[in-house]
């Protein structure tokens, strides 16, 4: 006899993993992109944060913002396909 009230207890199913993946790499790539253009902004307004240490290399904050724009990229294309 069939149930009437039948839950899927597969944790796929429930949690939705192929669309929770999708929005953690778009909200990661976006991240990398805010925090590396904030860092390139202030930096160009010759500000450094309070107590910290340090110099800024403009190589590597580049290069984070390019792989921040190609993760939220293919989060954001995942998410519309």
């Amino acid at each position: 006899m069939r149930h009437i009230l039948q839950a899927s207890t597969d944790p796929v199913d429930i949690l939705n993993l192929g669309l929770l993946i999708k929005q953690l790499a778009f909200a990661f790539g976006l991240a990398m992109v805010v925090g590396n253009a904030y860092a390139i902004y202030k930096h160009r307004m010759d500000e450094k944060p309070k107590g910290e240490e340090g110099e800024f290399r403009p190589g590597r904050a580049y290069w984070l913002l390019g792989v921040g724009v190609l993760i939220a990229l293919w989060g954001g294309l995942s998410l519309l396909a």
